[in-house]
């Protein structure tokens, strides 16, 4: 492809994070109380907007609306968690609620309405249901560690990857979208996905590791773990990943792409710029 056809699809795809950047804008104004001006600054929305758009280039704002809908919610629950909760048990009842609404339970607040929204736009496929309780599950997780004190070592971190909600917003994405040969073997997309999450997580911990000194969040580098120790651990999951991936080319080349942009788009993201605005 010439350099024209390069930067004309540079363009529809920037369109299409502007597009998806506006629509999440005005569902966060929606509820004002969950995503509150900081962090939740225009620059973020523009980010989210687009890690979603560069994911997959080939959709409409349509088509991104489950995977933009999963990520902003997670953000919304990771401000809940870590700056919002004064107790463990106001964590737990949290993840208890929140389990409850994708049971058929009535939501109770603001948060949950938003997940009530996004399980009524996905199939009830229980492994979504699964991927959420794990994903709550590791962010009460890093909570105790916090709260505790307690510097797990970069093994246990790393199996606690899931708090980050990647693979959580990944399988939104694929209930809404996948192809029929994804939705067919989810649970091996799933397993490249986890992959991508692991590399993900260390990812953000190198980046952003003074914001999060500042905020308090976990982080791999504040638990005790060193830089080339974590870009060691980083590049043993991106070629774990590769792996993983290569085989999708041949069934489902989107859901291929899309994982492997994941870490394209988030390395070179993080080489500059931040998700959240400033708290």
């Amino acid at each position: 492809m010439n350099g024209l056809g390069v930067a004309g699809d540079l363009g529809r795809t920037s369109a299409l994070a502007v597009e998806c950047a506006r629509r999440l804008a005005a569902h966060a104004a929606e509820h004002p109380e969950l995503f509150p001006a900081r962090p939740f600054d225009a620059g973020f929305f523009h980010s989210l907007g687009l890690v979603g758009a560069f994911g997959s280039p080939w959709a409409t704002a349509e088509e991104l609306w489950a995977v933009n809908r999963a990520a902003l919610w997670v953000f919304a629950v990771d401000l809940r968690v870590d700056h919002v909760a004064a107790s463990r048990d106001e964590v737990a009842a949290l993840v208890g609620e929140c389990l409850a609404v994708t049971d058929g339970q009535e939501p109770r607040g603001a948060l949950t309405r938003v997940l009530a929204e996004l399980r009524d736009g996905l199939s009830r496929d229980p492994r979504w249901r699964d991927q959420l309780e794990r994903m709550l599950t590791a962010m009460l997780k890093e909570w105790e560690w916090r709260e505790s004190g307690a510097r797990p070592d970069l093994e246990t971190y790393v199996a606690n990857a899931d708090s980050c909600g990647s693979s959580f917003v990944n399988l939104s994405h694929w209930l809404h979208t996948g192809d029929a040969w994804t939705l067919a073997h989810l649970d091996l997309v799933r397993e490249a996905g986890d992959e991508v999450q692991r590399y993900l997580r260390l990812l953000n911990d190198l980046a952003t590791y003074d914001r999060e000194a500042r905020w308090g969040d976990a982080n791999a580098l504040t638990l005790g773990a060193g830089r080339d120790e974590v870009a060691r651990r980083m590049a043993g999951h991106a070629r774990a990943a590769a792996g993983l991936i290569a085989p999708l080319h041949e069934t489902s080349p989107r859901t291929a792409l899309y994982l492997e942009r994941q870490i394209g788009f988030n390395t070179g993201f993080y080489g500059v710029s931040d998700y959240w605005g400033e708290l």
